[in-house]
């Protein structure tokens, strides 16, 4: 099988992840924060390297404000619930994902930024729906849905002209394109472990500049001040309650660590390179709508007449790509995919040239057979 869903999450993880995951599961098993016994500062330490290398690959400037989660959707529902106050207004963009809409229906009062038809929301479309009460403004980095990569910078700089936090969802972007938290103005960063930082699955990350302003959503034990029966204030305990995955931590600190090695903008150029020549194929076949405008390795499709469904079974078992809507729906209204969503090829680092050719040749079978 050719394994072409990478924005789901990247099957193929370096060696050293791998490796590392056994290693801390068989020689670990100390619980990080409980005692003071060799496992537990171990376990503690691996969460310390974690941070270091997460801080170093997104320009953060103190560790401390690094805190490890479940997925990024916990990371994001963290930010957003734990930053609003009865009666705030929330920002989101018409490309956000689920795991930040349904969170701002959740709180309630927010509206919806549009975008255009290859999926980009502009700064002057989050300026005209800010009010004097939007405490916080949210927006993908890139898409998941059609690769398109949004003016971050900017829309932070709108954000913070209203008074309102910035938080960047960074899912699909983190692992292949250069993020410094600072320069794109990042109040919060969330992302997820498992998709180009390369760690397992059950791994995410949340940035938050000023933990202060954020509450704790879960509160529990922490390790830490545990004869209180408040939540620390503490960072990272703040918001690392219960027992942490260590293994799955130590994954992903040699999921980053490969990355900072080859190369964040490499790893991406490579993964774009490959969407650029499958897009530039698709839009030669004729009976084909690509959507977006190829800003990154994603890309998403649909042959005409068929069903992004139907288009999936008949690529078949011998690829991994996905189909429908991605969690994404307001997404696909921009793009004009709102009736059956899209299918969507995701190329990764160990992705080749000759897997790209063979998606490529499989669409334009199904073109042929289906005229």
């Amino acid at each position: 099988m050719i394994y072409l869903d990478n924005a789901a999450t990247t099957r193929r993880k370096p060696a050293a992840v791998y490796r590392a995951m056994l290693k801390t599961a068989l020689l670990g098993g100390g619980n990080a924060g409980r005692g003071n016994g060799v496992l537990s500062l171990g376990a503690v330490r691996v969460i310390i390297e974690a941070q270091e290398a997460a801080a170093e690959l997104f320009g953060i400037d103190d560790e401390s404000s690094i805190v490890f989660t479940q997925n990024a959707t916990y990371a994001l529902n963290t930010a957003i619930l734990g930053a609003l106050k009865t009666g705030d207004h929330m920002l989101v963009t018409a490309m956000d994902h689920n795991s930040v809409l349904r969170p701002a229906v959740k709180h309630g009062i927010y509206s919806i930024a549009g975008a255009d038809s290859i999926g980009y929301v502009s700064p002057a479309s989050v300026r005209r729906r800010m009010t004097d009460k939007t405490a916080l403004v949210a927006c993908t980095h890139v898409s998941n849905v059609c690769g398109t990569v949004q003016p971050a910078k900017e829309i932070s700089k709108a954000a913070h002209a209203g008074g309102a936090m910035f938080l960047l969802d960074c899912s699909q972007s983190a692992g292949n394109r250069d993020i410094n938290v600072n320069r794109l103005g990042a109040d919060m960063m969330a992302c997820a472990g498992h998709k180009g930082l390369m760690g397992p699955m059950g791994t995410g990350i949340l940035y938050i500049k000023e933990p202060e302003k954020v509450e704790a959503v879960i509160t529990g034990g922490t390790g830490s001040e545990s004869d209180s029966m408040r939540q620390p204030e503490s960072m990272p305990d703040k918001f690392h309650c219960g027992t942490m995955n260590i293994p799955a931590i130590a994954g992903l600190r040699e999921g980053m660590r490969f990355v900072l090695k080859e190369g964040a903008e490499n790893i991406g150029a490579h993964e774009k390179e490959l969407a650029d020549e499958f897009r530039l194929n698709l839009m030669d076949m004729g009976g084909v709508t690509v959507y977006g405008r190829g800003d990154s390795g994603i890309t998403a499709f649909n042959i005409n007449g068929l069903e992004s469904s139907e288009t999936a079974e008949l690529i078949g078992d011998g690829f991994a790509v996905r189909a429908g809507y991605h969690c994404a729906p307001l997404a696909h209204k921009a793009l004009g995919s709102a009736i059956g969503g899209s299918v969507r090829v995701s190329f990764g680092y160990f992705n080749t040239r000759r897997d790209m050719k063979r998606m490529t040749d499989a669409v334009m079978k199904i073109i042929k057979e289906n005229k």
